[in-house]
């Protein structure tokens, strides 16, 4: 099979963390990193077919609309899908959003909503339940989604739940050094640790208090 002229992928940045420079964070549902290729972490994974073992290439496929990567021995194509991330933000009785600063990289020491990629088995409530519980100790029932943020650069797709706390205690994990909530106007802004944690959070303040102007800008 011919796949015409082959080049090796062109990754483009991997990191989720929040920009320090606030004039160069995108738009939310955007990503300056959209249309350039697969992320680097996740081309290091994809030098070989996984059916047969011989090296995959980059180039166009007879059929598609966009160069794939393919394997000339075999004839497989390795499709580059993003993954989903399921999160949730659990608002107390008191109308207080529950955050956790980080236990691990990436986003250590940096405040975030908790949340993980979903397994294969689950639905994207039972997913969003267990990486509550399991970051934070607090059981939550998943609500409303606050929106759904699409971060081509760290190839994933992320979906954030407003949850009612419905059981359960903060509790230490590993992945947590602190579990705490905050009021709408009392939201850490500059210490969240991705953009899409600051996404999720301006959608969630504009609906709850359409007064404020979240983040103060």
């Amino acid at each position: 099979m011919s796949h015409g002229t082959r080049r090796p992928p062109t990754p483009v940045g991997l990191s989720d963390l929040r920009s320090t420079d606030e004039a160069s964070l995108p738009q939310p549902g955007v990503d300056a990193g959209a249309g350039h290729g697969v992320p680097a972490w996740l081309a290091a994974t994809l030098n070989h077919c996984s059916r047969c073992g011989a090296p995959l290439h980059l180039g166009m496929v007879p059929g598609e609309d966009r160069e794939r990567l393919a394997c000339d021995a075999c004839g497989f194509v390795a499709y580059v899908n993003p993954r989903l991330v399921v999160t949730c933000l659990p608002v107390t009785d008191q109308g207080e959003v529950m955050l956790l600063r980080r236990g691990i990289e990436p986003g250590r020491g940096l405040w975030a909503q908790p949340g993980g990629f979903m397994e294969i088995d689950e639905t994207v409530e039972a997913g969003a339940i267990r990486e509550t519980l399991e970051e934070t100790g607090l059981l939550v029932e998943p609500r409303s989604i606050v929106g759904l943020y699409t971060r081509p650069e760290a190839a994933i797709v992320v979906i954030a739940f407003e949850a009612r706390i419905v059981g359960g205690a903060v509790t230490e994990t590993p992945e947590a050094l602190e579990v705490r909530p905050f009021r709408p106007d009392a939201i850490p802004w500059s210490g969240l640790a991705f953009r899409t944690t600051e996404w999720a959070l301006r959608d969630w303040v504009r609906r709850v208090r359409p007064d404020l102007e979240p983040g103060g800008r």
